[in-house]
């Protein structure tokens, strides 16, 4: 029997490398143990959150990956290339913003991002062009031509975001970007990191502000102590999934239909008393927004009478609170 082109079963998809891949990583300032024994994967085009207390070790980390440190001992690669032994590499894929911009005050906004344009050798054209779309996109058109000293701490920080972005890398390393923005800017902020994610950009993000990485964050990795922990609660980000809050106008047609289609789920407490009689949600894990739009249309077929689906909010801090962390 003869086998046709369509009766063969489809080649595989490759498995996409992760951007960042962090084994057993050792980092001492004397005697003191900063990092001690990291493991931590980021998924390419996915956000992940790097969370963890003062002094657990996050700054000193994305420093370790942005190349500005020389760890002890572990293993690092970023979009597959080693820091330390191919650094030149590593750092043209890499888009790094610390928590304080530093820079020449004297140079306009439009400098700033030309110069670090000419240190990662773009042709001076494409250099223009690429401070021109990130000074809109960060919304400093009107500044371009300002020095940078008379930014406010806000501006500067849309000002260094653009600046990690100029040469498009690969993978973007921000160590708190939200500081000092205004709730516009963090919203923008947010759906930035969403669209560079979606385009394939692989992103790990520090902040202390968890209500913000709840609504960004595919995946978390919490730090404790210099060391990568797992908190007690289950319902945090990992591997793609993350919990969504699905409400119903009948709960029990939610719940039945849930558990028709073997559905993990568990009650939200939260919701419930204030919908009409009868209303209620529920907490499901859910892997990614795609896996949502599918949720929701599958619901609503069912004749489930679907009042909302969202990312649950709180998922983070409430793990973050389980981390046995004495503060610093």
């Amino acid at each position: 029997m003869s086998i046709t082109a369509g009766d063969r079963a489809p080649t595989p998809a490759p498995a996409v490398p992760p951007g960042i891949e962090v084994t057993g990583l050792h980092r001492s300032f004397g005697a003191v143990r900063a990092l001690d024994g990291v493991d931590l994967v980021a998924r390419t085009g996915a956000v992940t959150a790097l969370v963890g207390p003062n002094g657990s070790g996050k700054t000193t980390l994305l420093l370790v990956l942005a190349g500005l440190l020389v760890p002890d001992g572990g293993r690092v690669r970023i979009a597959g290339h080693d820091p330390v032994t191919d650094g030149p590499a590593a750092r043209a894929r890499t888009g790094w913003m610390p928590d304080a911009f530093g820079t020449w005050d004297s140079l306009t906004a439009r400098e700033v991002l030309l110069t670090f344009g000419a240190a990662y050798r773009l042709p001076r054209e494409v250099a223009a062009a690429r401070a021109a779309e990130l000074l809109e996109t960060v919304h400093l058109t009107e500044y371009a031509d300002r020095p940078a000293s008379v930014l406010s701490r806000g501006q500067k920080q849309r000002l260094g975001l653009a600046r990690a972005l100029v040469h498009r890398p690969e993978v973007l390393l921000l160590d708190e970007p939200a500081s000092g923005l205004d709730p516009r800017s963090r919203v923008d902020l947010r759906v930035l990191l969403r669209d560079l994610a979606a385009a394939g950009t692989t992103v790990l993000v520090s902040s202390h502000v968890l209500a913000e990485l709840d609504e960004m964050a595919d995946d978390a990795v919490f730090l404790s102590g210099g060391r990568t922990v797992r908190p007690d609660r289950g319902d945090v980000p990992a591997d793609g999934a993350r919990e969504w809050r699905l409400r119903a106008l009948s709960l029990t047609a939610l719940t039945a239909w849930l558990d028709s289609v073997g559905a993990r789920w568990r009650p939200d407490d939260g919701i419930g008393g204030d919908g009409p009689p009868g209303s209620g949600g529920v907490l499901l894990p859910v892997a990614g927004e795609e896996s949502a739009a599918r949720l929701l249309a599958d619901a609503v077929r069912a004749g489930v009478p679907v009042a909302g689906l969202a990312p649950a909010a709180g998922a983070l801090e409430r793990a973050y609170l389980t981390l046995e962390e004495e503060r610093r």
